[in-house]
């Protein structure tokens, strides 16, 4: 039986790369150090780019950067952004806000399992077939 790839959000990378090690993130850098030690971890470019997006200081930027680099981006497809903007529209129409990048990785993760800490996935679960990585 082949696992499950599991793509990750950026509040779980967050913490994971964060510099300083705060014991109450244990739990999820061990997971996730988990799932790269079996190449079931799984980043797109949104999530990469919200990870480096508003990052001020050089240094720690190109030091972020570095660390990603080691993981390629699963390619997002047109059919991808075209579920992503369905998705959006379902959850709208049950009175559920989300951003545009949420929805993506709904989109993509038709075949994964999403990683991540965001509350707002609960909620897009009560409309959309998404699998949420740990909570369940």
């Amino acid at each position: 039986m082949v696992a499950t790839k599991i793509l990750v959000d950026s509040t779980i990378w967050s913490k994971f790369l964060r510099r300083k090690y705060h014991e109450e993130n244990k739990e999820i850098i061990d997971q996730l150090n988990a799932l790269i030690r079996a190449s079931r971890a799984v980043i797109i470019g949104a999530v990469r780019q919200e990870i480096l997006s508003g990052v001020p200081d050089n240094n720690v930027f190109n030091d972020l950067k570095s660390k990603l680099s080691i993981f390629s981006d699963h390619i997002v497809e047109t059919v991808n952004y075209e579920l992503a903007a369905e998705y959006f529209n379902i959850c709208r129409k049950h009175g559920i806000q989300g951003s545009t990048t949420d929805f993506l990785i709904c989109a993509v993760s038709v075949r994964f399992e999403i990683f991540t800490e965001d509350k707002d996935f609960l909620n897009y679960k009560q409309c959309l077939p998404i699998k949420l990585y740990k909570t369940e």
